[in-house]
């Protein structure tokens, strides 16, 4: 751990963070008296930003109940420490668990009919919140009915080339607003602004509140008649005295009051405190030592991140040149490696990666020796009859045309062997699955290997799977157990056997084949299923009847079908190869005869 890159990394970034840390204590520290004052923008801003949305909840419900739930989320916005109490000091809300202590005097007082206009916050004259509509909101009937009306006027302003759009108060009621306003008026624009059975009801509420607010205050008869009239804001009067100002302030307040959540105290306060938002700002004399500082931090930060990529600059290098002298074709480059860290273990893996390639270019050019060597004894059969015959030492009789499309033949079983190899290196041997009788492949299979198991004195025996239905290629399926047969017959001496086998084992379907030939040795094992593989190197292929290509095939067919293939096997005992199929959903029907007959009509060709 002690030599990790990421150690390394970590251990720089600390250095530099307790640099940092420590300059700005220091700078903290020496700029303490008179540097720390209120930052009256930012926290005019955010203390509106609360005290408004806390006052549209009050001027839009008659109580605080479920005030709680915006309470923390504006907490949590801005991250002050938000409570709400009533004006005797009983927390109706609060950000916190624990409310704690409560400042002496409020942030702000929240009362929808009587806004603070220090804030900023949108109210009419009489500082009542335009949102604390109260009876005045409509009902749906009467919103949809003066939508319908507004949608018509603003057609037909717009049909009257003129701009215009539809504004909604906070009550629900509508009304258009034209760019001309003579069109306005020529769709009769104005009558959509008439107060509807709703409003005018709530308006003569308000009349009769103010009327008795003027006969309160001994006003004349006539005077306490004191009409108001609709807006698109809400209900006004004309009258100009103070005495008629304050009645319809107080009527409109008495009829909204029930609307409306009573008068709360806010305080606004830092997280955890009591005490108010606050912030510091540095004199130029503070704010250029601060940039010194920072500037000396920068310089530290380069020259240490510096010095630590020099050290991960050197293994790049390297790494990049070895890259580049494997690309000009040198298989075996290596690298150095030097500690333990990842650019270290990184090495390790490139030189790993290096050896396996060149590993790879060996096999590859031994695979091409054994391809032309597996070519060329038929290719000099065949020539070297066919010369004898043209020299006139031979003759072209049946014996000698057999034996050349026997050559011919396994010329073809060679080609189509590569074919299939290749292929499954591209990821394009593909298998047609359909239901088959495993039974009935095994059987036919070991009629087609008894003639050659009987002249080489070789017991074939089947053994049937209780529940033969198996889905799977019937052609490659045969062409994968036929190859174990063939290898098994080929090394068993006369007198032995060769057991051929279908099971399930769990929700696998597993094909075995079993010979008391000669076995493998155990070294040889992992090697089986390779390309051009044989135990003996010194045999030909006239003495083990195979060209090294046939299990290789098994294991990317048993690979295309999802599957695995192994084999155990004891020296001078006998062996056994496994093809194991994961088994797919179960065919409802499964065709005993269908995958057969199709197998046999595509294997004719094959011979």
């Amino acid at each position: 751990m002690r030599r990790s890159l990421l150690v390394r990394l970590i251990a720089v970034s600390a250095l530099v963070a307790v640099c940092a840390i420590a300059a700005t204590a220091w700078l903290a520290v020496r700029t303490t008296t008179g540097a720390i004052r209120q930052e009256q923008g930012q926290v005019f801003a955010v203390d509106g930003t609360i005290y408004q949305g806390l006052l549209g909840y009050a001027a839009t419900h008659p109580n605080w109940d479920g005030v709680g739930e915006v309470v923390r989320t504006y907490a949590a916005d801005t991250g002050r420490r938000v409570v709400l109490a009533t004006p005797k000091g009983q927390v109706i809300a609060s950000s916190d668990a624990d409310p704690g202590r409560l400042p002496a005097q409020p942030s702000v007082v929240i009362d929808p009919l009587s806004v603070d206009p220090g804030l900023g916050v949108q109210s009419t004259p009489d500082r009542i919140d335009p949102a604390a509509v109260g009876p005045y909101a409509l009902p749906e009937n009467e919103k949809t009915h003066l939508s319908e009306i507004a949608q018509r006027v603003l057609r037909c302003v717009q049909e009257r080339g003129s701009l215009g759009s539809i504004e909604v108060s906070p009550g629900g009621h509508p009304r258009v607003v034209a760019q001309d306003p003579f069109a306005l008026s020529r769709c009769n624009g104005a009558t959509i602004e008439q107060p509807t059975e709703t409003e005018q009801a709530a308006l003569d509420k308000l009349s009769d509140l103010v009327n008795a607010c003027l006969g309160r205050s001994d006003k004349s008869a006539p005077a306490a008649q004191l009409s108001l009239s609709w807006t698109f804001i809400g209900p006004e009067t004309d009258a100009t005295d103070d005495a008629t100002q304050t009645c319809v302030t107080s009527a409109r307040r008495e009829q909204l009051t029930p609307y409306v959540a009573p008068a709360a105290w806010l305080y606004i306060t830092e997280k955890g405190s009591d005490q108010p938002p606050s912030g510091f700002t540095l004199s130029s004399h503070n704010q250029v030592r601060l940039a010194e500082v920072a500037g000396a931090i920068l310089v530290l930060t380069v020259v240490a991140t510096g010095l630590a990529s020099i050290r991960l600059i050197r293994p790049l290098h390297a790494l990049t040149g070895a890259a580049q002298r494997m690309e000009a074709g040198e298989a075996g480059a290596r690298v150095a490696v030097k500690g333990k860290d990842e650019i270290a273990r990184l090495a390790r893996a490139f030189n790993d990666m290096s050896e396996a390639r060149e590993k790879l270019e060996t096999a590859r050019k031994a695979m091409f020796s054994d391809i032309a060597h597996e070519l060329r004894t038929p290719l000099s059969n065949i020539r070297g009859w066919l010369e004898a015959t043209q020299d006139g030492v031979s003759r072209l009789d049946d014996d000698l045309v057999a034996s050349l499309l026997e050559e011919a033949l396994h010329l073809q079983h060679i080609v189509d062997d590569l074919q299939d190899l290749a292929l499954a290196d591209a990821g394009a041997l593909r298998v047609h699955p359909e239901p088959i009788d495993a039974n009935s492949l095994l059987t036919h299979l070991a009629a087609a290997h008894a003639a050659r198991a009987g002249a080489a004195g070789v017991q074939l025996v089947v053994e049937p799977m209780a529940d033969p239905a198996v889905t799977a290629d019937p052609v490659r399926l045969r062409q994968a157990i036929d190859n174990f047969v063939s290898n098994a017959v080929r090394h068993t001496a006369r007198g032995g056997s060769v057991t051929v086998s279908a099971t399930r084992v769990d929700a696998d379907v597993v094909f075995s084949v079993t010979d008391t030939g000669v076995g493998i040795a155990a070294d040889d094992l992992p090697h089986v299923f390779d390309r051009f593989w044989r135990a003996d190197k010194a045999r030909t292929r006239g003495l083990s009847g195979g060209s090294g290509l046939g299990l290789a095939i098994v294991r990317s067919l048993a690979a295309a079908h999802g599957g695995t293939v192994s084999v155990r096997s004891t020296l001078g005992e006998g062996s056994t190869f496994t093809l194991r199929f994961p088994r797919p959903a179960r065919p409802s029907e499964p065709s005993p005869g269908g995958g057969v007959a199709r197998l046999r009509r595509r294997c004719r060709g094959r011979g």
